[in-house]
């Protein structure tokens, strides 16, 4: 007889809190990779206007970089958002609801990264390389991106469906 806390079919003998738990665990730690990345990048982005060469930016180079600049303090904010949720929903035995919303958020938070990785290569480029080279080291890294973290993720979970 099974035991109805067990969640079935998962491969581990767990609880469904120790489910949740785990995934909870888990959300933070892909979290903490994703923070460093975009302190990183913001940080960076930060720089930049007290060096003396900002100052002959033109305007799309001044546009993508303060688009860049709302990029990073937005992905932030979305990376801040499941610990914000968290402490809101803290003892209230609704870890599901938690792990479930951390999870789109967290998706959603790659993209901004992802956004964020474009568009400052993109500026790099365009300054050191000329606008054409911006444009294309931009499109190619946003294809690039799409790839690794939309095409191959959904390819992996049709495989592994199948399998």
């Amino acid at each position: 007889m099974s035991d109805p806390e067990v969640t079935p079919g998962n491969g581990r003998n767990e609880t469904v809190e120790q489910q949740m738990d785990r995934n909870w665990m888990e959300l933070i730690q892909e979290l903490r990779v994703l923070q460093t990345g975009v302190q990183i990048l913001a940080g960076f982005l930060l720089t930049l206007p007290f060096q003396s060469r900002f100052e002959d930016l033109d305007a799309f180079q001044v546009g993508l970089y303060l688009t860049n600049v709302v990029l990073a303090a937005l992905t932030t904010a979305l990376i801040l958002l499941p610990v914000s949720v968290h402490r809101r929903l803290f003892r209230q035995r609704l870890k599901s609801t938690l792990v479930s919303s951390a999870d789109s958020i967290t998706k959603v938070a790659l993209g901004g990264v992802a956004l964020l990785s474009v568009g400052t290569s993109a500026l790099v480029f365009d300054v050191t390389a000329g606008r054409n080279a911006g444009l294309t080291a931009g499109g190619l890294l946003l294809a690039v991106l799409l790839i690794l973290l939309v095409i191959v993720p959904i390819q992996l979970n049709k495989r592994a469906r199948r399998g």
